[in-house]
């Protein structure tokens, strides 16, 4: 389908759709970057990603990935001979782990599977088996974005103060931040990791880590920290460059002001609320679709699922022909079913993903829900009809 037919939707779990405000904010020429507009709109984004991740600690910027926030984040706290924790709900918890491993650092893996959240009880187990605390950090994705499982952070903080081991918290909310509710405070998470591509709708190429204070007792004691990766510059900058370790990444710094302000305008509250109507909507739309046999979700209990990214079923291999019908006839995007290959699917052709995350609203949602019933009906896909009533009942009831 080519543009003259229509603004496509890409409704995939990251990147996310950029707002009009961030695309403007980012349509310029490029800024000096030793001194004036650029300096002061990067002091201000400090504070205001705090409030987003509900910290009074710590917050830096990486020009990266939520890749490499994740090696940022454990290039301070652990090196070569150091081991962590992760118990993993999916494809991105083993990611955290695999660089983990590249850095030298011994993992303990917790593979709880791609449809089971993490249970508590077995972080406090190993954690009490580590009689010589080596464990230096338990790595617990809060929303894994390929499974769409979202897990129960606070409760990780309380099975390792059961333990009563030394061991960090790292939360990986690349998925969930400024989409589902995160308390970094509140639930004792030590360090969290963020990128701009998902709830903060700015193209990708931006990484954040916040941390406190025990986080940053750890970092003092390694003996190296790479230069790039080092969080202490970044978070208490000498000069401005500090900030970004070289070059700010100026346009990045133009549209997260941009996100930050329409983030903070409609309230944190209110953005966590409004992701959990959308995502209740889509769910009770696939709920409708399910009654046939052939739609399942891939979390079955509502309480572990994401608000910001939904990981369904069908029999391969219509997964992927009904994300190729859309694609090609309604304009919409779907996601491919990221590390949902089995032995019986290899390539994970009977699973994909509606992303909900960031700039979206109910039309949005219904326009999606409509073209997939669409093409449940052209690819003649088992389902039972209604699910888009079903949808705009649930969001008509709030």
């Amino acid at each position: 389908m080519s543009d003259a037919g229509g603004r496509p939707y890409r409704a995939i779990p990251g990147p996310s759709v950029m707002p009009e405000e961030v695309l403007r904010a980012m349509h310029r020429t490029a800024p000096n970057i030793y001194a004036g507009e650029v300096v002061d709109l990067t002091e201000g984004l400090i504070p205001d990603l705090r409030r987003v991740a509900r910290t009074e600690g710590h917050a830096t910027i990486y020009i990266a990935n939520g890749h490499g926030a994740w090696e940022a984040s454990l290039a301070n706290v652990a090196g070569p001979g150091d081991k962590v924790l992760v118990p993993a709900t999916g494809r991105f918890g083993l990611g955290w782990a695999e660089i983990a491993e590249t850095l030298g650092v011994e993992v303990e893996l917790i593979d709880f599977g791609r449809q089971t959240p993490i249970d508590p009880n077995r972080v406090e187990e190993a954690l009490r088996a580590d009689t010589d605390r080596r464990i230096k950090a338990v790595l617990a994705t809060h929303v894994d974005t390929s499974t769409s499982i979202r897990n129960d952070i606070a409760a990780v903080r309380q099975a390792i103060d059961a333990a009563g081991h030394p061991a960090l918290l790292m939360a990986d909310c690349i998925a969930s931040m400024a989409c589902d509710r995160f308390e970094m405070d509140a639930w004792g998470a030590d360090v969290a990791v963020a990128a701009s591509q998902k709830g903060f709708m700015v193209p990708p190429g931006l990484g954040f880590v916040f941390f406190n204070e025990r986080a940053a007792a750890v970092r003092a004691a390694m003996p190296r920290v790479s230069r790039y990766w080092d969080w202490r510059l970044r978070s208490e900058p000498e000069m401005f460059y500090h900030y970004f370790g070289g070059t700010a990444p100026t346009h990045h710094i133009y549209g997260l002001r941009a996100a930050l302000d329409m983030i903070h305008a409609e309230g944190i509250e209110a953005v966590w609320a409004r992701h959990e109507r959308l995502a209740g909507a889509i769910w009770a739309a696939c709920e409708v679709w399910g009654q046939a046999g052939a739609l399942r979700f891939n979390v079955a209990d509502r309480a572990f699922r994401s608000h910001a990214v939904t990981s369904l079923g069908l029999n391969a291999p219509d997964g992927t022909r009904l994300r190729q019908w859309l694609e090609a006839n309604a304009g919409v995007t779907l996601g491919i079913g990221l590390g949902m290959a089995t032995e019986e699917d290899p390539h994970g052709d009977g699973y994909f993903r509606i992303g909900h995350m960031g700039h979206v609203n109910a039309h949005m949602v219904l326009g999606v829900l409509g073209a997939m019933e669409a093409g449940l009906s052209a690819l003649g896909i088992p389902h039972e009809t209604g699910a888009v009533d079903a949808a705009a009942r649930a969001l008509a009831a709030g």
